[in-house]
């Protein structure tokens, strides 16, 4: 009965974990710039990087993630938005990098997250059946934890998403809509002429 009461207080005191939210930030990487961001994690540590580009050009940016000692751990260009999950080899210091060095004159806007999960914990010693119970517990949780994250940061770059294709479909929208009553005005101007160039012939026409 301990043992289930412990268990339901351990659940209950980790429920602080769900409501921890990765840091979401928005960056402006000028042209032939490079942005970079830091991020202390211990090793054995699950972290990911998601991004996406929102505003600039093509919506498009280099990324570079390295650990320490300048170990590269992925590199691409020309990416408009991408999610990156790894296991921390080591601890120390990991880099994000994002590149705008291909553009001429566009800044680029880039929304990202940086999520770094819990640091394994072990007791010291051989465990015993109660602590296995809790670490499997602890291991759920962490893993719920970072799961609702992912699925926030998934809202979120949809919904960023979504009002960049509104933004579109108004922009393009608005075009056709003037493109539109811009050929209205020519045809209404070009039936006048006619009218006008038909009537002027037949008067000419009458009088000789």
């Amino acid at each position: 009965m301990e043992g289930m009461l412990s268990k339901l207080l351990l659940f209950l005191g980790s429920l602080l974990l769900l409501c921890r939210i990765g840091d979401g930030f928005i960056v402006s990487v000028d042209a032939h710039n490079e942005e970079c961001f830091f991020e202390n994690v211990e090793g054995g540590t699950k972290f990911g990087v998601t991004f996406e580009v929102i505003d600039g050009g093509f919506l498009d940016v280099d990324i570079k993630i390295t650990g320490p000692d300048n170990h590269v751990m992925h590199e691409s260009e020309k990416e408009s938005s991408g999610k990156y999950t790894f296991v921390a080899p080591a601890k120390g210091t990991y880099t994000v990098c994002f590149n705008n060095e291909r553009s001429s004159m566009t800044p680029k806007l880039v929304m990202f997250s940086i999520d770094v999960g819990e640091a394994p914990q072990r007791a010291p010693g051989a465990p015993g059946e109660e602590e296995v119970g809790h670490t499997k517990l602890e291991d759920m949780i962490r893993e719920l934890s970072g799961t609702l994250t992912s699925v926030k940061h998934e809202q979120e770059y949809m919904h960023v998403r979504d009002k960049i294709h509104r933004s579109v479909n108004e922009s393009t929208n608005s075009r056709v809509v003037l493109w539109s009553t811009f050929e209205a005005l020519v045809l209404v101007l070009m039936t006048v002429g006619q009218v006008y160039y038909l009537k002027r012939f037949f008067e000419v026409k009458r009088v000789v």
